[in-house]
């Protein structure tokens, strides 16, 4: 139980770190919210439970991947914030657009029998 405990403190100080960073500096926020922390604390999270190093490297790569339809995000929130959209409306719609493209990104690797997810 403890472990747990452990686990989500650590995760939740990494998240409440880059939100007040980002509060003093967007730029420095920026940079702690551009590493991969979630993935980088899942890694070695996995690490320490004695997960097999195969299940870790499958993971890393299925990141890689699904990485890639993630960044249209950070292009069309911005995009759409600039142009007066509200927020919440803009958020939704890069939101949902980022799905779309995991779902299309999905189908081009099944379709081409990449083995990545």
């Amino acid at each position: 139980m403890w472990y747990y405990i452990i686990k989500i403190g650590i995760s939740a100080l990494t998240i409440v770190l880059v939100s007040e960073v980002a509060k003093r500096s967007s730029v420095f926020g920026a940079l702690i919210a551009s590493l991969p922390l979630t993935s980088l604390l899942a890694i070695l999270w996995m690490h320490f439970e004695k997960t097999q190093d195969t299940a870790i490297a499958q993971l890393s790569q299925s990141i890689f991947f699904l990485v890639l339809p993630s960044l249209a995000f950070f292009v069309l929130f911005p995009f759409l914030l600039n142009r007066g959209i509200a927020f919440w409306v803009s958020f939704l719609l890069a939101s949902g657009a980022t799905i779309v493209l995991y779902f299309l990104l999905i189908a081009i690797l099944k379709h081409y029998n990449i083995a990545a997810l």
